[in-house]
């Protein structure tokens, strides 16, 4: 429990929004204000700082990390198991996340494991196949290998957290059914349970289940809230049924208000912020500090940065004031250290490694103009054995074998063949003489030059006793202006390793703050903490004691360290004097949705009026949504009523009708 010590002093985002990016000369002539504006104001100079001193951090302790970089493996296609269908098909949940779908059977069977079989990324890619050969590809998640170099062929399903594209999910579906074994014919005859996003469109709804009744014949289907999910299943004796939910996902944020065990959905909120808006900001701000890797700086990369080495600050402000310290940064910096090779392209070669090269290039060469005479050889003997054999007729006095032979050989007399049998014999004696005479190794003789030592004494090396004493007189003269001993320059040895390397500074900090200050990255919202603040403000004071007792952090992009201690730091600042509150962190934020799904359906499998039927979807629509505890709230569509026809304007259309009409008429 944690109680107000202050009175709430805040800043909005949009008086952030609109603060000036303060430069390093401001900083230097203004000193720092404790107001929170002229705080935020120089926090960004204070970045511009501390993000720039790798310099610095190379002599410091060494924390280098190298890159995974590892690659996906195929999911295996698992054999369809007894204990998912007797006594009848247990429910396959199915967690449709944006970032990472997962899949796996809510059996009660204790042999059967309580994880997802399947979880990979929602991603697709369809090749388009070569010229002539195969058609496209389509490969589906962790088929894919690596994403990196299929980025530009990748396609999701999802905009933002909602599926928009049914043909890719189709393309999930069916790798889940295909790799889970699913042993039916012609329709999956096994209950759906999926997660949707919080106030999921009624038409992406309806769309996924026709999806589900129409192509896979499912028997029934239910749908949740995977944040929902996740609440109930870290939900602990005590617990109150009030809560204010706080999910954090790979597109979007979400502020979700518990009320009495229901979702509250007129005042939850959405922020546009995840983990794939922080990837693609710091692949920006990586690329633009080392413009000479600007390749090698990928978003998988980043994605393994954000994952193992950011946090969030618990007071960004004063985070950057220690970042500005040489001692604080050279400590605290991570070194990623990206691939290499150790053998530079324009490394020099020593003499001995030259002439071998030259001497391997001679011998290939030789070896291929030895072959291509041997060729040559053999099919200009193929041709004069077939030239001597027409001579042979022509001497056996064949005389119609002979003629059509020149025909075939496109001659017209007996002379034109004498004249190619006599340059043919000439032309293969002639490369025999060259395969003979052929060198079978070539000597290259390496001639060391040296410099020649000039003769600066052409006339002889005699001189006379008074040259040598008049030489002893001028030496004093210029003694001062001899010049001194050169020292020997040492050359800095060029560190390829370290030239490699990505400083993460104050990077660490500055990416997952955008959940907090959405400015950063030029977004016009609201961040977490404002958001949080705005939806308690829709209730009386009452309901907000009884939210904040249970708050609740979910989601894979909670798992920051540092994010708990923030979200207090920011309820200590916006609660009233002396008011407690409580922050909770799910068990495992990444899972929990899938396993909260599993323990409903095992709870409600035989409960028909949680299940949407097919009878139900043919007579109420694909938008039809039975509620339960972990579900959305179900709005039905509301046409516009048409206005009702009077019975004295139908009669009218009917009689102009009839005399426009000759055939009425007669």
């Amino acid at each position: 429990m944690y109680k107000a010590a202050n009175p709430p002093q805040r800043v909005s985002a949009a008086a952030h929004a609109k603060a000036p990016f303060i430069l390093t000369q401001a900083l230097q002539r203004c000193p720092l204000s404790s107001t929170p504006a002229r705080k935020r104001n120089a926090g960004a100079g204070l970045l511009f700082l501390a993000g720039r001193r790798p310099a610095m951090a190379a002599a410091a302790g060494e924390r280098v990390f190298q890159f995974r970089d590892t690659r996906w493996l195929p999911d295996p296609v698992l054999g369809p198991s007894p204990a998912v269908r007797s006594p009848h098909p247990v429910p396959l949940v199915i967690d449709n996340g944006s970032f990472q779908a997962r899949a796996g059977w809510a059996c009660p069977d204790p042999e059967m494991p309580a994880e997802p079989l399947l979880r990979f990324r929602s991603l697709a890619a369809r090749s388009r196949g070569a010229r002539g050969g195969a058609g496209a590809e389509t490969q589906v998640g962790n088929d894919l290998g690596s994403p990196e170099p299929l980025r530009w062929l990748l396609r999701s399903p999802f905009d933002r957290n909602v599926p928009v594209q049914l043909e890719l999910q189709e393309l999930l579906f069916d790798h889940v059914f295909q790799r889970l074994g699913v042993s039916s014919q012609g329709c999956v005859d096994h209950p759906i349970v999926l997660t949707e996003a919080v106030c999921n469109p009624l038409y992406s709804r309806q769309m996924m289940s026709e999806l589900l009744f129409e192509c896979y014949q499912v028997p029934k289907v239910s749908y949740g809230v995977d944040s929902m999910y996740s609440f109930y299943h870290n939900k602990r004796q005590g617990w109150p049924c009030n809560s204010l939910i706080v999910s954090s996902g790979y597109q979007c944020t979400h502020i979700l208000p518990v009320l009495e065990g229901r979702l509250d959905a007129k005042n939850c909120k959405r922020i546009n912020l995840g983990g794939c808006q922080a990837a693609v900001y710091l692949q920006r701000l990586l690329q633009l500090k080392y413009p000479g890797h600007f390749a090698a700086i990928t978003l998988s990369r980043m994605e393994e940065i954000l994952h193992e080495h950011s946090y969030i600050a618990e007071d960004y402000i004063d985070e950057l004031q220690k970042w500005r310290s040489p001692e604080y940064y050279e400590n605290n910096v991570h070194k990623m250290q990206l691939p290499f090779s150790s053998k530079l392209l324009g490394s020099t070669l020593t003499s001995e490694e030259k002439q071998e090269r030259r001497q391997q290039q001679l011998r290939r060469l030789q070896e291929l103009n030895a072959r291509r005479r041997e060729e040559k050889l053999q099919l200009d003997q193929e041709r004069l054995d077939r030239l001597l054999y027409v001579q042979e007729l022509l001497e056996d006095g064949q005389m119609d074998q002979f003629h059509k032979a020149l025909v075939e050989l496109n001659m017209d007399s007996a002379e034109e063949l004498q004249s190619y049998i006599h340059k043919l014999s000439l032309a293969i004696e002639q490369t025999k003489q060259k395969i003979l005479h052929a060198e079978v190794s070539i000597e290259v003789d390496v001639v060391d030059s040296k410099p020649e030592t000039l003769d600066l004494d052409p006339l002889g090396s005699e001189q006379s006793l008074e040259d040598v004493e008049s030489i002893h007189e001028f030496e004093p003269l210029f003694a001062e202006e001899q010049p001194e001993v050169e020292k020997p320059v040492t050359t800095p040895v060029f560190n390829l390793a370290e030239y490699h390397q990505l400083f993460l500074g104050t990077e660490r900090i500055r990416v997952p703050e955008i959940l907090f200050q959405p400015s950063l990255i030029g977004e016009e919202q609201a961040g977490i903490a404002e958001t949080m603040q705005y939806v308690l403000d829709r209730y009386t004071k009452e309901q907000q004691a009884m939210l904040v007792q249970n708050v609740f952090l979910t989601g894979g992009n909670t798992m920051y360290p540092g994010l708990k201690a923030r979200i207090q730091k920011e309820l200590l600042e916006m609660r009233p004097f002396q008011s407690s509150f409580q922050i909770r962190l799910a068990s495992n934020p990444i899972l929990d949705a899938w396993y909260g799904a599993r323990d409903w359906a095992l709870e409600y499998m035989n409960h028909e009026e949680v299940w949407i039927t097919r009878k139900d979807y043919e007579e109420k629509g694909g938008e039809y949504l039975k509620e339960h505890r972990a579900s959305n709230v179900c709005v039905p569509i509301r046409l516009p009523k048409q206005a009702p026809r009077t019975t004295e304007a139908v009669a009218t259309k009917v009689l102009a009708a009839s005399v426009g009409n000759p055939c009425d008429q007669a």
